[in-house]
């Protein structure tokens, strides 16, 4: 027997197709469909500086101070994994994103940092245009990530996992992050803010179902992402933001104050 909707939560526009200027706060421009019916992150309490920028394939918001995204957002759908173009393995400052004259990020940052370039809107998603193929490697959508144990094998089948969960359902919403915190220095000239975790939270709008994830950033063995479900609520309390805004508090906390068991590879 189909799971009850939860109801009001009809899906609307599936994504912009063309990248937009940096935004001022509070808008999302040409990647407000991106977000609906849930609507971007919000900042629980004063944030620090940061930059809301709209491209061909997802929408953040940059933390201008710690030089990495505080959220990513995709709004997938099964034909963006169309093989329309390869990988590019160029990654770039972001031109957006200029301090006194200088790029936030560069390559040379994570030169011999031992972290990888963590894509948090991943490459992978970008097959389908060139453009969001391009844009997904400025390092606007990159943060230090421990490479074997982490990037390299767990976070990547949990990004796998999220595709093969929409090519069997109309939409989901993708939310990846950065928390902050712990004792590790900054890397490069730049001074780049290394996570002490990462977050992924995937919201189907047809079902009204939302799972979360909270993976520290260190190696871990195997492929159990699974062992690393938490509540929403979790991710909210360790990243100071409020997801699912545009939602009443009821379907808020219907989404939020409990840990989803595992999703199957469809619907019940």
């Amino acid at each position: 027997m189909p799971a009850m909707r939860i109801p009001s939560l009809a899906a609307v526009g599936i994504f912009a197709l063309w990248a937009a200027p940096a935004l001022a706060a509070g808008g999302l421009g040409e990647c407000e469909s991106m977000a609906e019916p849930v609507g971007a992150p919000e900042y629980q309490s004063a944030p620090s500086a940061h930059t809301l920028l709209c491209r061909t394939g997802y929408v953040l918001s940059h933390n201008d101070k710690m030089k990495v995204p505080d959220w990513v957002l995709e709004s997938l759908t099964p034909d963006r994994f169309k093989k329309n173009v390869g990988r590019e393995d160029r990654f770039v400052p972001d031109p957006k994103l200029v301090l006194d004259g200088r790029p936030h990020a560069v390559d040379k940052d994570y030169l011999h940092s031992g972290f990888d370039r963590g894509h948090m809107a991943p490459a992978a998603d970008m097959t389908w245009n060139k453009t969001a193929m391009e844009e997904s490697f400025y390092f606007s959508n990159i943060a230090p990530q421990v490479g074997s144990g982490f990037n390299q094998h767990i976070w990547k089948y949990l990004e796998t996992q999220v595709r093969d969960w929409t090519k069997d359902r109309e939409r989901l919403i993708v939310i990846t992050g950065p928390v902050y915190g712990g004792s590790r220095e900054p890397i490069g000239n730049n001074k780049v803010t290394v996570p002490k975790a990462f977050y992924k939270i995937v919201y189907d709008p047809e079902w009204g179902r939302a799972i979360g994830f909270l993976l520290p950033n260190e190696k871990l063995s195997g492929k159990k992402f699974k062992d690393y479900r938490v509540s929403i609520r979790k991710i909210e309390d360790a990243t100071d933001l409020d997801f699912f805004p545009k939602l009443s508090r009821r379907e808020q906390n219907i989404l939020e104050r409990r840990k989803s068991p595992m999703w199957r590879d469809f619907p019940d």
